[in-house]
């Protein structure tokens, strides 16, 4: 669970903000992942061809992109805070015109009508009751929401548990739908991304570490350091590192 806090206070060559946007340029993705995976939720969530979505959290546009490969026809719009992943969503898009538009802005203020709101990974940072919530008034009626959510697997080990250490609030899927009740929504369907889409993101972000390593100092050396240690606590347990993908309607 990446974050900038962690990276301390120091500053020299770059800050940590600027660490931060160092070493996630250039990568496809900002969390893990899998087009297939959003396929699915496309899927069970029933959105239609020319469907209003919003791709809430977008990051660089990874999925964002696929949304408009998916739905050739649908009105996109993907929405984030970080100006320079708002730059590069919009260079990745730019081919679809007009019907797939980025802009920088607040996830928790979302317009709408949507009938699909996509949020890969990025839900946390609102809380799963607190976000839903907040999202009720920008969904269009039959609208649904999407989203991956950390989810702590049956009997989990210590390594799964050291994982996880930075995200406290973490529940198993029970306590998913509970949150998720807690908001007035139900569940239409769960699915659960271990492996390759955690893949997706961590190999690539390995590669931009070693481009990386050689002279980085400071808060960049302090950003390094941090990922590759959840790289490396990830390696420690794979097959118990999950993100819960749902896909919920209000009731």
């Amino acid at each position: 669970m990446e974050t900038l806090a962690r990276w301390g206070a120091t500053m020299s060559e770059l800050t940590q903000d600027e660490a931060f946007l160092t070493l996630y340029s250039d990568l496809a993705r900002e969390g893990p992942g899998a087009a297939a995976d959003l396929g699915w939720a496309l899927s069970v969530a029933g959105t239609p061809a020319q469907a209003r979505i919003c791709d809430a959290g977008c990051g660089s546009g990874a999925d964002t992109l696929t949304l408009a490969k998916e739905r050739p026809q649908a009105q996109i719009t993907g929405v984030d805070k970080i100006a320079q992943f708002v730059a590069a969503a919009q260079k990745r898009v730019a081919p679809f015109g007009e019907r797939v538009q980025i802009r920088q802005g607040d996830m928790a203020r979302l317009d709408g009508p949507y009938d699909l709101i996509w949020c890969a990974g990025a839900l946390y940072f609102l809380g799963v009751t607190e976000g839903l919530r907040a999202w009720r008034g920008a969904l269009a009626e039959g609208g649904r929401v999407a989203f991956s959510e950390p989810c702590l697997l049956a009997r989990p080990s210590d390594a799964a548990r050291a994982f996880w250490a930075e995200y406290p609030q973490i529940t198993d899927m029970a306590g998913i739908r509970a949150r998720i009740a807690d908001a007035g929504y139900r569940v239409l369907g769960e699915n659960l991304q271990i492996g390759a889409a955690w893949e997706n993101y961590y190999l690539p972000m390995e590669r931009r570490i070693a481009s990386l390593r050689p002279g980085a100092t400071g808060p960049l050396a302090d950003a390094l350091d941090a990922a590759e240690a959840e790289i490396a606590r990830w390696r420690a347990a794979p097959s118990e590192i999950a993100y819960a993908l749902i896909v919920v309607a209000p009731e």
